[in-house]
């Protein structure tokens, strides 16, 4: 009796370890993101991070494990940059950051997030290219980075994103040639407007996507 009341009371410590073990990693990287951002009207101040999990903290949703499957900030005059912390949260779909002011780079960390539907940071100050780890999403259905400061070339590797609906990259500094093959052969040419530098499309073989020479 006293060896099942020590096997069941193991399990118990297990359990409840294994538990917050996942959700404390989620809410360190959330953590990450409220310290890299200046938050004018307060809107994560219920972000602590002594907290056992992130799930009771504002804009923030989980599942039944406690996971993060949501974080909607958009329009909540955000300034500061992401942080590649963000790619740890494995079970987000919805990764809502639009119409705020965030600079920087978007992190390469970001293709790790393997449940991603939808990804939505349009309507920031992002600089930099756009990561080809992006191609990794395959659930991603959304994907709008329009009127930001992109630039380099649109990566080829997001052709491969056979689940995509939704494509916006208008209004950024990208240039190269735009890519038709894959799920981008549905996409109007409404998804690149206002990309001064951007060449083709690469139509029916008449402007061939070119990889040579730099276009930053």
């Amino acid at each position: 009796m006293a060896i099942c009341l020590l096997f069941h009371l193991a399990l118990l410590i297990l359990s409840s370890s294994s538990a917050p073990a996942s959700a404390n990693s989620e809410g360190e990287a959330l953590y990450a993101l409220r310290r890299a951002v200046k938050d004018p009207d307060g809107v994560l101040e219920s972000w602590d991070p002594t907290l056992v999990d992130p799930c009771t903290w504002f804009h923030v949703t989980c599942d039944g494990d406690n996971r993060v499957t949501r974080l909607d900030l958009g329009n909540a005059k955000l300034s500061g940059s992401l942080v590649p912390e963000l790619g740890k949260l494995e079970r987000l779909q919805y990764l809502e950051l639009y119409m705020n002011y965030l600079e920087g780079p978007i992190p390469k960390e970001l293709g790790g997030l393997k449940s991603l539907v939808s990804l939505d940071l349009y309507h920031n100050n992002l600089t930099g290219s756009i990561p080809a780890s992006l191609s990794k999403l395959s659930n991603l259905k959304f994907l709008r980075l329009n009127r930001n400061r992109l630039s380099g070339r649109i990566p080829r590797e997001l052709t491969k994103l056979g689940n995509l609906k939704i494509l916006d990259v208008s209004s950024n500094d990208l240039c190269g040639t735009i890519p038709t093959s894959g799920s981008f052969s549905k996409f109007s040419e409404q998804s690149y407007v206002n990309n001064p530098r951007l060449e083709g499309p690469e139509l029916m073989g008449f402007v061939r996507y070119d990889t040579s020479g730099s276009c930053d």
